[in-house]
């Protein structure tokens, strides 16, 4: 028999008084999948997550961690949370918090010893491990609050912003953090208000506003289904566009700012020649030119019409 999916929500509804905050939510993800969870403030983010480590009942709809409820016992050994919020011992060393998370989750003696050992070097803290938590920097403290999290080898993985406030370096180690445990075959749902981010991490990326999820898929899906072929083509002038040109390039769709000019292309061999036939006809001469593929927060702002820290 096949082993169950890691994560399936189906059809889950949550309203807390008049407020609906989850409005048929439906879920799944394989084995050592990312999947990027991301929604305005208030989307239903928040909801999903707790819903998933029985944190919060549903009105309706399941949820199933390996094919069991989240109470299940067996589900919440094999679920890890770590929350936006640092949520450590500061007056603990790194290897005494460590230690004291193993035990909340039935760690002892040799195992536990083996985890907080492996958790520390995966961290790039063996170094720091006797010290004071509250002497670690920003950095360190969300290192240490992932590996609190996972010190039990959950084999399913919840990370809300854990790179929230961090340095660009601990970032860049958060980030190789996580491509250990996908690697390990741990399945991570992960929020995240970084657009870097989620294009960078996660294999698929569900949008969710107002409690429904309204585009899931990867990023070339998401693009590809809202944007189409798009692509953003930028030229910068030596000096402004003259009135001429400028009611022109507009005409054919192009957005002028000064000696700045954007377009939205389909045909980019096709259609930058000509636009860089109709500079040199008017005598304008070209500082730089960039071609973008549509982003991740264009597909964003384009389905909910909001920025996505709004």
């Amino acid at each position: 028999m096949a082993e169950a999916l890691p994560l399936e929500i189906t059809e889950l509804h949550k309203s807390f008084g008049d407020r609906r905050a989850l409005d048929g939510v439906s879920l799944t993800f394989a084995a050592g999948e990312i999947l990027g969870l991301l929604g305005p403030n208030g989307a239903g983010k928040t909801t999903v997550v707790r819903s998933v480590v029985g944190r919060v009942r549903p009105d309706s709809g399941t949820v199933r961690v390996f094919g069991r409820p989240p109470d299940d016992p067996r589900s919440k050994a094999a679920v890890g949370y770590v929350t936006q919020e640092i949520a450590l011992y500061p007056l603990l060393s790194p290897a005494e918090n460590l230690a004291a998370f193993g035990r909340f989750q039935g760690l002892r003696g040799q195992p536990l010893e083996k985890a907080v050992g492996q958790s520390l070097q995966w961290t790039g803290l063996a170094e720091r491990a006797k010290e004071r938590t509250e002497r670690l920097s920003g950095g360190m403290k969300r290192r240490l609050n992932i590996a609190a999290g996972t010190i039990h080898g959950p084999r399913l993985l919840l990370l809300d912003e854990p790179t929230v406030g961090v340095d660009p370096q601990s970032r860049e180690r958060i980030y190789q953090m996580i491509e250990e445990l996908r690697r390990g075959g741990v399945s991570l749902l992960y929020t995240t208000h970084y657009m870097e981010e989620a294009e960078r991490l996660c294999d698929r990326i569900a949008i969710i506003d107002h409690g429904r999820i309204i585009a899931l898929g990867t990023k070339e899906d998401l693009v590809r289904s809202t944007l189409g072929a798009k692509q953003t083509l930028t030229i910068e002038t030596e000096s402004p566009v003259p009135p001429a040109l400028r009611e022109a390039l507009e005409t054919r769709g192009g957005t002028v700012s000064d000696s700045t000019v954007h377009f939205s292309v389909t045909e980019p061999a096709r259609e930058i020649p000509e636009l860089l036939a109709a500079f040199r006809n008017d005598g304008v001469r070209i500082r730089d030119l960039a071609l973008k593929t549509a982003t991740l927060e264009a597909v964003f702002l384009q389905l909910t019409g909001r920025e996505l820290r709004e």
